[in-house]
């Protein structure tokens, strides 16, 4: 399988986006996308929505970050697509020069139900490494606080080893606040055998509202405390944002410190807050950081 090209001298680090909605949008990301470039980041990733619902938005994302001359990483999510579908994607993919994949089980459309995941990421990554061999880097998810469908932590885990199993070179955590729980799950996957790098994702801090709503959305936990302390500082937008910076690199920090390979950022086709974080943790790699 292919090796994470990232250097173990310096964490990896990676910022993801979501496909634009409109030509100012695509416009704005390339801006946003050059400012976080000033990190030499080693990957820009791009998501894939509900059902495939941004498919081609993925794809037109991917091609103009590549366009860039930046690394770029698309989502491929199972969700309704049959087989052929899928390797068809896959080839476009590697015409285009796409050497990295994060493979997921994906969501499905609102009001479609549960009956619509036929399969699961580890159908995927077979299905990947069967037609692509190891052309791909291949990313999947992992739940530090647990998938909100799992029955419970244990189940979680048992569908990590099997995604890992299937071909897996690296996995991205879905985003937490507590270093801890990154913590716990490396050491339970490290002794049930799994030794791929496992790269917390980090989501910073800007929006009181949207974070709460958000995190509710997707089953991450936002601590008491922290809740608390944004919902004071929700009328004072920057104070809310400085806030958010400081506790989101005091969590890098600890995860750094804990042994994590690197970062990657959900950035909500945003740079400033994901800038600012890095920089705190010297990680601008053009003027000699970690």
């Amino acid at each position: 399988m292919n090796q994470d090209s990232s250097s173990s001298a310096r964490p990896r680090l990676s910022f993801e986006f979501f496909p634009p909605r409109s030509a100012s949008g695509a416009d704005s990301l390339s801006r946003v996308a050059g400012r976080l470039a000033e990190l030499a980041p080693d990957f820009f990733s791009c998501t894939y929505g509900a059902g495939g619902s941004t498919r081609d938005g993925t794809r037109d994302t991917i091609r103009q970050l590549l366009d860039l001359g930046l690394q770029a990483a698309p989502h491929l999510s199972i969700g309704a697509d049959d087989q052929a579908q899928v390797f068809a994607m896959l080839d476009d993919y590697r015409e285009m020069g796409v050497r990295r994949i994060v493979a997921l089980r994906g969501d499905v459309p609102s009001g479609s139900g549960r009956s619509r995941f036929v399969h699961n990421a580890e159908t995927l990554v077979r299905w990947i490494r069967e037609h692509s061999g190891d052309h791909f880097h291949l990313e999947v998810a992992a739940y530090p606080e647990v998938h909100p469908d799992a029955r419970d932590a244990e189940d979680d885990l048992a569908h990590f080893a099997a995604k890992v199993a299937a071909g897996a070179d690296s996995a991205i955590t879905q985003y937490f606040y507590s270093p801890y729980a990154y913590v716990d799950f490396v050491a339970r996957c490290r002794a049930a055998g799994i030794e791929i790098p496992i790269v917390p994702g980090i989501m910073p801090i800007t929006n009181y509202e949207g974070i709460i709503r958000f995190s509710e959305k997707c089953g991450a936990d936002v601590p008491r405390w922290l809740r608390r302390r944004l919902a004071s500082l929700q009328d004072d937008e920057q104070a809310l944002r400085d806030f958010g910076v400081e506790v989101v690199t005091r969590l890098c920090e600890d995860l750094l410190a804990a042994g994590a390979p690197g970062l990657h950022f959900y950035t909500l086709n945003r740079w400033g807050a994901s800038l600012a974080v890095c920089r705190n943790l010297g990680l601008d790699r053009q003027t000699g950081g970690r």
